[in-house]
């Protein structure tokens, strides 16, 4: 078990704290979505309660290690001193540069100061001026970052699968470290869940393509009793075992593979469940987001699709089966839409199954969502208030899914 944001005194000590304020931002840059902010207000809470100084660092977009205007972190600072109701220090341009570096040292305690967006540095991401990796410069950009502080405290669960200097590296050049509030609450989630689950435990599947869950799938059959396959990922796992898809997403290269995990499945008695009958169209505009004028959406009687017709989402009798299985769940893992959701004619099968999770978190079951997408099917739902946790990483939840070691965890101290 890592260190605790609780294990560590902090009492007007100087913190570093990782945070993710990787937040969408409009062409007026106004924060259109402020989640990410909001998620860690107790951490800051505690620090504050704790007269520590507290010095913030996050990234915010793809600045590529050049200071590009529009992803200043200014924004963010301005809503977090809205939010907290109190000044939020903040220097435009250069997380380390002088005027930075004096900020940071006459910073008093229960005052916050928010470092500029990491990632101006190519140093942040381990590489040099030249965008070559470089470990050196790395180690060199986490040593200037760490001695602006005394303790790291670890609270951005959406970049600890990433070995950058805010995230892991930092770690060595600081006196003690630890995981926030809010990395605690995930690792309590999904570490507790996946290895300790209420039983029967239910992974729910979603998204594109095989080839990005494959490692979670294998990982998953370790562990669940039974897996629901929704998305376009199902179409290839149902024309590997004969069925007629259309002109359905299907990777082709990865049949093998998918029958192949069908076969681990049925070996370890493990209810693998794909879609019995689908909702299709013969064409769909990906680029609006809408149905063309024209087009035929029809509901197909099982599991196969006609010629010039794909599958967009899943049908009535596969909700209903899924919902057997759904509510006889006592833990439930959720990760990937079933369907095209962003359009309303196509997200009926993503929507019913975010209520049915919710019904059967409300009759005691555990469920945790993670992804991006997963996360907006609940909320489109109205469902995201009734569920046991909802994850703050897309990438980081799926590589712990996977069962990977990930840096910006690793990196922390164990408990004594």
């Amino acid at each position: 078990m890592k260190k605790i944001l609780e294990d560590v005194n902090v009492k007007g000590k100087k913190v570093l704290v990782r945070v993710d304020y990787n937040v969408p931002l409009d062409a007026n840059l106004n924060i259109t979505n402020d989640k990410r902010i909001v998620a860690t207000i107790p951490t800051i809470k505690y620090l504050l309660k704790e007269n520590a100084a507290i010095i913030l660092m996050s990234h915010l977009g793809r600045p590529k290690g050049k200071f590009v205007p529009e992803m200043s972190l200014n924004p963010v600072s301005i809503r977090l001193s809205e939010l907290l109701d109190k000044p939020v220090k903040f220097v435009d341009g250069d997380c380390v540069s002088k005027e930075s570096k004096q900020v940071a040292a006459s910073l008093k305690p229960g005052e916050i100061f928010l470092l500029e967006n990491l990632r101006f540095h190519p140093e942040e991401e381990g590489k040099n001026a030249a965008g070559e990796k470089d470990k050196v410069a790395m180690e060199n950009f986490a040593k200037e970052i760490a001695s602006m502080g005394e303790i790291f405290v670890q609270d951005a669960f959406g970049t600890v699968h990433r070995a950058h200097a805010s995230t892991s590296a930092v770690v060595k050049y600081v006196k003690d470290a630890a995981a926030g509030f809010l990395l605690e609450k995930e690792l309590k989630f999904l570490g507790e869940t996946l290895e300790n689950p209420q039983r029967p435990f239910l992974a729910i599947l979603g998204g594109a393509k095989v080839s990005d869950k494959i490692n979670v799938i294998e990982n998953l059959l370790n562990k669940v009793d039974a897996i629901i396959i929704g998305g376009a990922m199902a179409y290839t796992f149902l024309k590997s075992q004969g069925v007629s898809t259309g002109t359905s997403l299907v990777e082709n290269d990865k049949l093998d593979l998918a029958s192949e995990l069908i076969k681990k499945a049925k070996e370890r008695k493990i209810d693998f469940l794909l879609p019995v009958d689908h909702i299709v169209v013969n064409k769909v505009d990906f680029a609006n987001k809408q149905i063309p004028k024209g087009a035929q959406v029809e509901e197909t009687i099982d599991e196969a699709i006609s010629d010039n017709f794909m599958g967009v989402d899943i049908g009535f009798k596969s909700i209903k089966k899924f919902a057997e299985v759904i509510k006889s769940s006592k833990t439930i893992l959720w990760n990937g839409p079933l369907g095209i959701f962003e359009i309303d004619e196509f997200a009926k099968g993503t929507v019913a199954i975010a209520d049915l999770v919710a019904q059967a978190t409300d009759d005691g079951a555990i469920s945790i969502v993670g992804g991006g997408d997963s996360v907006s099917s609940v909320k489109k739902a109205g469902a995201d208030k009734r569920i046991s946790h909802i994850s703050t990483g897309g990438g980081a939840s799926l590589e712990f899914l996977e069962g990977k070691e990930l840096p910006g965890i690793a990196a922390l101290p164990e408990r004594s």
